[in-house]
Parts: C-alpha cells; structure tokens; sequence
C-alpha cells in the first residue's frame, strides 16, 4: 500500500453522522478529508464556525478551517466522497457524482433496494462489490455507489453469517432496542423518550428484515439471490445515547449436537482474507461476551467497530437464544462506510 492518501470530501459533515466521519477520518493512513459540504446556510462559511459539533472529541485542525461547499460534483472534485446526506437528498444528489467518475461510499440508504448496488460489509460480503460492474454498465457511470446497511442491520448481520456458514440459518425472531443517536440531531424530543421506550421506528423492521437477507445471499450469473431466511422483527426507540442492542431467536438448517460449538462458532469467526488486515478491521470481528449480563451498549460499544454477542443459550421453540450489542453511528454508519471504502480501495474500484 503506497504512502499517497486518496483525498476525499465528507458530503452533509456538518450533520451528526457527518461528524462523525470526520472524527474518524482524522489521520486515517489511506484517506484525506480536502472537502466537506453542508447545506446553503453553512457554503462559504468555515466548517468550525457554522458546525455545532456534538462529538467529545475537538475538530480535526486540518478540517476546521475548512470552507463549507455545495454538494455537487463540479465543487467537489475528489475521487472518493463519503456521504452522510439525508435519503431523500442522497437519491438525487449521489448518483449525480457517480455519473461525475467518483466514487461514493455512503451511509444513506437511498439504493439499498437497487438490484445492482451492493449493501458492503467486508466481514460478511466482499465479494458483492461485483454488483459494480453491472451498476456501472446499467446506469452508463465511471463512478459507483456502494452503501452500508442500516444500523440495525449491521450487527445482526455479523452474527447471522457466523451462524450460516457453519449450521445455515432459517428463521429468525427479533427485537431492537435502539438508542436515540440513531435518529440523528436534535432527534427524538426528550419528552417523547426519557423514562419511556417508543414500540415504533419508521420503516425499520421492514429495512432488518431485507436488508440481513441481500447482504447474506449469494451472486448467481451476475445476479444477487436473497438468502432464504424468515424474518419477524420488532424495532423499538430506548433511552440509550449510541449502541443498538437486538435479541434474536433463531432456528438453524442443521442444528449442532453439541450446543457448545454455537458459542465458538461465533468467538471464532473471522472476515474473509481480503478484508482482514484493513485500517478499520475489528479485532475481533466478533467479542463473545459470556457474563450472564451482557453485552451491554455502556459496556461493550468501547471498541466502536466490534460486534459483541452475548447470552448465547439454548431455545425450546427455535434452536438458540443470543443478544446482540454494536455501535450504531461507529460501526453502523461511518465507520461502515470507511471500511468499505478501504476495501474497495484493496479491490482495485478506488485508485490511490
């Protein structure tokens, strides 16, 4: 890997998801942030000055200073933009850079659904960045969008390919408890969620309910086949900063004689060779956790990109019980987006 960092351009920065890409873009060993947009309030202004930064962390000096751009590709010209846009911007604006030659790796999730664009986890599904190609040829781009996939998805789905590829999966029964980080700034009212749990999040069971199944199915002829699973799935709001927790049950293919081997099974699982040894890879993808309390997000969300399981037990009407624990604005959304970036630049789609 050469010493050249690829400069890149964090798109809506100023937003909480947008920070927190450049939180975690400071003095990355690949990438450079040269650029950061924000809306028509905040172009022309310096990114310290008009962004009301939410992080504990200070702004990176070298994006403070920063002059806020439009989000378009003829004021944006980088290779490589990271993109924290709002679904509804993102569906116009995205594929407007793609069409420009850049690449955009993004945490909306505006072409989630598209048959050709892969939802990227480099520990579950490298090889979908096949999709490109037919993107590309489809659409007539030099660019590319890959997203990641919501955050609710993300951490289940980790677990759920440990499981697949050792006993295959089936069905799965889930409840999210999801925290309010995951609704954005100024987000939930706190009178609506402090001392309460909201039973309702807009379209996200829907969403954790396809999305684990196009990320762990399989390219046939150039196609994307769904996994074969059933998904019931119940999403709720909860009093918690950042860390989505989700409590599955899950029936197996070919349940284990030795119930023992579920637990390491999960312990061990490691991401494919390409996507092993890049920045952001977790280490370990998975933490086992085996106290009879956790995981807990307050506990267990500490090394951002790490999926922790926990209370991996027998269950009398599926197969097996287990809780679920991952950092909804680290591993679920920016630092998602990074990862994938380094594996497309380790693939050969983004050019250092």
């Amino acid at each position: 890997m050469s010493q050249n960092k690829v400069p890149v351009a964090v798109l809506a920065a100023t937003g909480a998801v947008g920070q927190r890409f450049i939180q975690l873009l400071e003095n990355h060993p690949w990438f450079d942030v040269v650029a950061v947009t924000g809306s028509t309030r905040s172009v022309g202004h310096k990114y310290g000055e008009v962004c009301r930064w939410l992080l504990p962390t200070d702004i990176p000096e070298n994006v403070y200073n920063l002059k806020v751009l439009p989000s378009n590709p003829e004021s944006v010209e980088t290779p490589l933009v990271f993109s924290a846009l709002p679904k509804s911007e993102a569906k116009i604006i995205e594929p407007l850079f793609a069409k420009a030659g850049t690449a955009v790796c993004t945490n909306a999730g505006a072409f989630r659904e598209d048959p050709n664009t892969p939802i990227l986890l480099p520990e579950v599904n490298p090889e979908h960045t096949a999709l490109i190609h037919a993107q590309r040829a489809e659409k007539g781009w030099d660019g590319f969008i890959v997203p990641n996939p919501n955050c609710t998805s993300t951490g289940i789905t980790i677990a759920l390919k440990a499981l697949q590829n050792a006993f295959g999966v089936k069905r799965v029964f889930a409840t999210s408890m999801q925290a309010i980080s995951g609704a954005g700034y100024p987000g939930v009212p706190s009178l609506n969620i402090l001392g309460n749990i909201v039973p309702y999040i807009a379209n996200e069971e829907e969403k954790a309910s396809w999305e684990p199944r196009k990320m762990l199915g399989e390219i046939n002829d150039g196609q994307l086949d769904l996994a074969d699973i059933g998904f019931s799935f119940h999403a709720n709001r909860v009093p918690v900063i950042d860390g989505h927790t989700v409590v599955l049950t899950v029936e197996l293919a070919d349940p284990p004689a030795d119930f023992g081997l579920v637990a390491r099974t999960l312990s061990d699982y490691q991401s494919p060779t390409i996507s092993r040894k890049l920045p952001s890879t977790p280490k370990p993808v998975i933490r086992l956790r085996t106290e009879s309390d956790r995981p807990q997000p307050r506990l267990d969300i500490t090394e951002g990109m790490t999926t922790s399981v926990g209370r991996v037990r027998p269950d009398n009407l599926f197969d097996l019980r287990m809780v679920v624990v991952s950092h909804n604005t680290i591993r679920g959304a920016a630092g998602g987006s990074i990862y994938n970036a380094e594996l497309l630049v380790e693939q050969g789609f983004i050019k250092q």
